[in-house]
This record gives C-alpha cells, structure tokens and sequence, in this order.
C-alpha cells in the first residue's frame, strides 16, 4: 500500500523584478504525517546553496487554493484563476513561490484518496510518537 505520496511540480520563484526563475519543487505526503505536507526546493534554489524543505499543515494549502490562508512562516492565497502563491517568511526574508493551482489540486486530491481530511487522527500512531518522545528525554 502507498504511504508517501511525492510529486514534481514547477514553481515560480518571484524575487525582486524583473528576475522570475523557474525551479522544480518536490510536493511530499506521508500518512505517517497525515496532518503535514513537505515543500522541498532544490539548492540551486536556495541562499545557503542546499535543499530547504518547509513542513506545514495540508489544511492550510487545501484552504489557500481557495482564499488567503495563514498568518505565520507560510502563507497560501489565490494568485488568479489559474495560480496560487505560497510565501515562506524566515529572518533571512520572503520567498514568494507562484505554482500552478491545478497542480497543487492534483496533489491534495492523491492525498486525499490516501487520508481523507478530518480522518488524519487514525492514522497517528501515538505509541511510537510517545516513544520517540521519551527516548529524547533520556
């Protein structure tokens, strides 16, 4: 059975204009992590010059296909009928990611079919996160 769900998309990285770069970004689910979603850049994306990866909840990127979400390091809003923007605020600054709203659909509806929303409870398994907890704190 599937438990991760990866896919390749395009985005557009907006910096200061008129540059608009083009970079692949990898969309990551595991049901092992029902309530997150991964967004993984290249390092030939980055300031550091390493892949980055931002984790955020998937219910934050479901509502801001719709209307502008979020309030903290990752906000998701409506672009135009066509796109969507994710912007990502570290003390470093702002990336604005510009996607393909289809895209990002797509992705949400495969995760969808592998945890539907408001069922991502039953696919905790609390035991082992207790675990791992506690053998931090040892």
């Amino acid at each position: 059975m599937i438990t991760v769900i990866e896919q390749a998309v395009q985005a557009r990285l907006i910096a200061t204009a008129p540059k608009v770069e083009t970079v692949p970004v990898t969309l990551c689910y595991d049901r092992s992590d029902p309530f997150a979603v991964r967004m993984a850049f290249p390092a030939l994306a980055t300031l550091e010059g390493v892949e980055v990866s931002w984790t955020f909840a998937r219910e934050l990127l479901m509502s801001g296909l719709r209307h502008p979400a979020g309030c903290g390091d990752v906000r998701v809003r409506p672009y135009d009928g066509d796109r969507t923007t994710v912007e990502f605020h570290a003390p470093e600054g702002v990336a604005i990611v510009l996607m393909t709203t289809a895209e990002l659909q797509r992705f949400l509806e495969r995760t969808s079919a592998l945890v539907p929303p408001g069922l991502e409870h039953r696919y905790l398994d609390m035991d082992h996160s207790l675990d791992e907890l506690m053998r931090g704190s040892r």
